[in-house]
């Protein structure tokens, strides 16, 4: 259940109520927990800053806010900008403000630096988790998560959510069905066979024939493992300081490219709703293209350096 805004600003703060409402009307329209979770952690400060009546979200305390935000990486600075430009939008939408105050500001520019690649540092992760299939149960569940996350190029919040209806292990043929961003469903092929092997036992050992994939050993309830154990399980195992949301899937999809197969396809297995942000990885292909280029010229000329 999220946490009320009033509680934790004062239910006698000015925005308090509104950016409640904001976010119910989120909850309704159907974002998921993972989606409000981020908005939530960023209106809070905001609404601590500005402590003024809606009407009076103007774009001058939104400058002075985003202004304390500079040490601050870009990426967290457009998150943050995006969360308050959404609830001005909510908020002229329901004429709790005459105009929208983000329209006078810039949005915050991201470089589009390329994705680390991180394969040794993942294997070496893995490892520590190990791949026996005679692991204590509690091993062989987080061994599995996150090779779910690698194999299916998966979010952590979209493995988290996975159910055993959403596996189709015909042999040969297995998928699995993914529920990701806004509502959209995408099947990925299973072909990883040690994946599949491990994948297998686990179902077994667990008894899990329906019902959420990962379970938290404390949730008596039998939900869904939450995000948040997830990313502490995973900061157990890790000592190279790869993030479990990122690098795992952000690797696969590099190997990927890097073997050949295409953007649109690695798109679809990621999710992307476009090759924009999938083309990140083919810009890594060209470095390897590059070492290939240079490998040919060395053979060819042995006394090219």
């Amino acid at each position: 259940m999220d946490l009320v805004i009033a509680d934790q600003l004062g239910r006698a703060h000015p925005l308090a109520r509104h950016l409640d409402d904001f976010l119910t009307d989120l909850a309704n329209a159907g974002a998921s927990t993972h989606t409000r979770r981020p908005y939530r952690g960023d209106l809070i400060p905001f609404a601590a800053h500005h402590g003024e009546e809606t009407a009076a979200l103007t774009a001058t305390p939104v400058r002075a806010y985003l202004s304390e935000l500079t040490e601050l990486s870009p990426a967290s600075r457009k998150r943050k900008r995006a969360a308050v430009a959404s609830f001005a939008k909510w908020a002229v939408r329901h004429d709790f403000s005459d105009a929208n105050p983000m329209d006078r500001i810039h949005t915050v520019k991201v470089p589009k630096n390329l994705p680390r690649p991180a394969a040794a540092d993942v294997a070496k992760v893995l490892a520590v988790v190990c791949s026996r299939r005679d692991l204590p149960l509690d091993r062989l569940r987080d061994r599995v998560l996150f090779e779910t996350a690698y194999v299916c190029g998966a979010r952590a919040s979209e493995v988290c959510g996975l159910y055993v209806e959403d596996l189709d292990l015909r042999m040969d043929d297995e998928h699995v069905r993914i529920h990701g961003k806004g509502g959209s469903v995408r099947t990925v092929l299973l072909d990883d066979r040690g994946y599949v092997t491990l994948l297998k036992p686990y179902l077994a050992r667990a008894g899990y024939t329906a019902g959420p994939l990962f379970r938290a050993n404390i949730n008596g309830s039998g939900g869904p493992l939450s995000y948040d154990a997830a990313h502490h399980w995973w900061a157990g195992y890790c000592s190279c300081g790869v993030d479990v949301d990122h690098q795992l899937r952000h690797t696969h999809a590099t190997e990927l490219i890097n073997a050949g197969v295409s953007i649109e396809a690695v798109r679809r297995l990621l999710g992307h709703a476009s090759t924009e942000t999938t083309q990140l990885y083919a810009l890594l292909d060209d470095k390897v293209a590059d070492a290939e280029i240079r490998a040919a010229r060395r053979r060819r000329d042995p006394a090219v350096r």
